[in-house]
């Protein structure tokens, strides 16, 4: 064969299968390439990676995020995420509110200074106090002691005082608290500053007048700077026989009266009265100083074996609960029946099982005295604070301020080394910031 012939063929071949080729696209279904969506793999959730030790269990963390307006990048390769019918939640208030913000703006220190309170005179600020406000960043106070030099006097103490509060707390303004049961506890006296009757008094008058009164008493602590009254006491006392006996409250005069009905009635007035002139009483000492003899503030093992969980006497902080009270002061006191492990300031039983659960409180909850009170002289200063919160507590009450640096270190020692503990602090002091939001202290 020739040469010639051989490409005749070969071409004739080649022809035919370029034939057969076109046939079989023409008519042979085609199938759809795979989808983009398909063949990238999704990005990896937030939550399958643990946080990073720095935010681990943080909820200003989490505040952080939820709040922030910015979407984190998405890979270029990946595909836009699909729109849903059904928009996702909004933000929770705990979340996206101006008290996160600023939580999540704060140090460690600054959060802890949020849930500590420091004493400091009444007649004026000493080296310690001072100590505490600008180096220790404690974001409220307590005017201790007495001083009968009026209303223009105190007022100017109370303003010298918080002006150390905020330029170390992120602007945050403090609460200013103080005792003004009346009788032998009144530390605010003089011109300008009525001389209010021990409770067992004020329980005789009708509830009406009571609350009408404690509104002027309310109007003169706002007018010295005060916005906090660590007041009234709702603990009762079971008749007036056994009163000289509970050296706490029955000795002093203390009581509304002598069942839970006089006491809540009266002590609610008395609270509701605060309330309306801007200050936010502090009802105490749950769950009851009334059946005890010894003195938590004098005297350890002070021990109430007769109160239960659920006892008629708890009845005046539910109503105050109800009432809606923003602040809760719990006992120094030990209650075998309701917690056999723990004094009360420790008892999760008590702070979260009664107060958070039972009663449904969602408010401050402020310690007794956690400095000098020799019922918990048991355990070192520095834990004191640390197992307050840890047991569900708000705020820690330091009368000497002396102290206060033990009991700060020891927190912060705490929330560095846990990051579960940590975010209970955190908790805590949103709570606290969340309060001061709602009474105008946060700042700008």
């Amino acid at each position: 064969m020739t040469t010639r012939a051989r490409w005749w063929i070969v071409a004739a071949v080649a022809a035919v299968l370029a034939a057969g080729l076109v046939l079989a696209f023409l008519f042979v279904p085609r199938t759809a390439p795979p989808s983009v969506q398909a063949s990238t793999p999704p990005p990896a959730s937030v939550s399958s990676s643990p946080p990073s030790s720095t935010t681990a269990a943080s909820p200003s963390a989490a505040s952080t995020t939820a709040a922030s307006t910015t979407a984190p990048p998405v890979p270029s390769t990946a595909p836009p995420p699909p729109t849903s019918a059904t928009p996702p939640p909004a933000s929770g208030p705990a979340q996206g509110s101006p008290a996160a913000q600023r939580l999540a703006a704060m140090t460690l220190a600054q959060k802890v200074g949020q849930v500590l309170m420091v004493s400091t005179p009444v007649t004026g600020a000493d080296a310690n106090s001072l100590y505490a406000l600008d180096s220790l960043h404690v974001g409220n106070v307590f005017m201790k002691g007495r001083s009968a030099a009026g209303s223009g006097a105190i007022a100017a103490v109370v303003s010298a005082v918080t002006a150390h509060v905020g330029p170390g707390t992120a602007g945050v303004r403090p609460f200013v608290a103080t005792d003004q049961e009346g009788g032998f506890v009144q530390i605010m006296q003089g011109p300008g500053l009525d001389t209010i009757p021990q409770a067992i008094v004020q329980g005789q008058l009708p509830p009406a007048q009571l609350q009408a009164d404690a509104t002027r008493w309310g109007q003169q602590l706002a007018a010295v700077g005060v916005n906090v009254n660590l007041a009234p006491v709702l603990d009762t006392v079971p008749g007036a026989a056994f009163a000289p006996q509970n050296a706490p409250i029955g000795a002093f005069g203390r009581e509304y009266g002598y069942t839970p009905a006089a006491v809540s009635s009266h002590g609610v007035a008395f609270a509701r009265g605060m309330l309306a002139a801007g200050i936010s009483p502090t009802v105490k000492h749950f769950p009851g100083l009334g059946r005890v003899i010894g003195n938590t503030d004098v005297t350890a093992g002070v021990t109430d074996s007769v109160t239960v969980r659920n006892d008629p006497y708890v009845q005046p902080f539910r109503d105050a609960v109800n009432a809606g009270v923003p602040w809760l002061m719990l006992s120094n006191a030990y209650y075998p029946k309701i917690d056999a492990a723990q004094l009360a300031p420790y008892s999760a039983v008590i702070i979260q099982g009664m107060v958070r659960g039972d009663l449904g409180f969602r408010g401050i909850i402020v310690s007794d005295d956690m400095c000098d009170a020799v019922q918990v002289s048991g355990v070192p200063i520095a834990e004191r604070g640390v197992d307050f919160i840890a047991a569900g507590g708000t705020m820690a009450l330091c009368t000497d301020q002396a102290l206060l640096p033990q009991m700060y270190e020891g927190l912060v020692a705490a929330a560095q080394s846990d990051p579960a503990f940590a975010a209970q602090v955190d908790a805590a002091a949103l709570l606290v910031l969340n309060a001061k939001s709602a009474t105008g202290l946060l700042g700008k």
